[in-house]
């Protein structure tokens, strides 16, 4: 076999892991109670880091995704579902999508948290029929890395904050430009 012929079936090969590993995940809705499950642990985690605390006593809203999948062959896909929290009660539970075009290849799982700091913001949210991060509201993207620390200084000027953890796969994207969060029934 040759090297070209070599390249094309290690890139199937890749292919086929990948959605084998990603796509069962994404193809079925969770329960009310498994987003609770993942929502409280994404918190937990997302606790651990310096100054978040503070700052999700300061949040008028919090909406947690715990497993937002993202695969890429060319095309790429993201999905995850999770829960708006007002306090510790869950409000509604929410689903995150985006699609994108481009040089890509591969997964990645990943934990989005986003931070209402202001009321006007949360209602603007909750009011909607749908959110486009980008579009329908500025969003600070803030990556955390295991023990780094959450900067406190964006609460007072920043709307909404999203924080992303656990990056985990062979891709990395920090952009959360044009994902579309939309309520679902649990």
């Amino acid at each position: 076999m040759n090297t070209q012929k070599m390249n094309k079936l290690g890139a199937a090969l890749v292919v086929v892991l990948v959605i084998s590993l990603f796509v069962p995940s994404m193809m079925f809705a969770k329960s009310a109670e498994a987003i609770d499950v993942g929502v409280k642990d994404a918190l937990e985690i997302f606790k651990t880091q310096k100054g978040a605390t503070n700052l999700l006593n300061q949040a008028y809203g919090v909406l947690v995704f715990p497993e937002v999948y993202k695969v890429g062959v060319g095309l790429g896909g993201e999905y995850g579902e999770g829960a708006l929290l007002r306090g510790k009660k869950t409000i509604e539970y929410y689903s995150t999508a985006s699609a994108s075009v481009g040089w890509q290849l591969g997964g990645q799982k990943k934990t989005v948290i986003y931070l209402f700091m202001t009321k006007d913001a949360y209602e603007k949210f909750v009011d909607g029929d749908g959110w486009k991060a980008g579009v329908d509201a500025s969003v600070a993207v803030i990556a955390v890395g295991v023990g780094a620390s959450v900067d406190t200084n964006y609460s007072a000027d920043t709307p909404v904050m999203a924080f992303i953890l656990d990056q985990k796969g062979l891709m990395y994207n920090l952009s959360l430009e044009g994902t579309k969060i939309s309520r679902i029934k649990r």
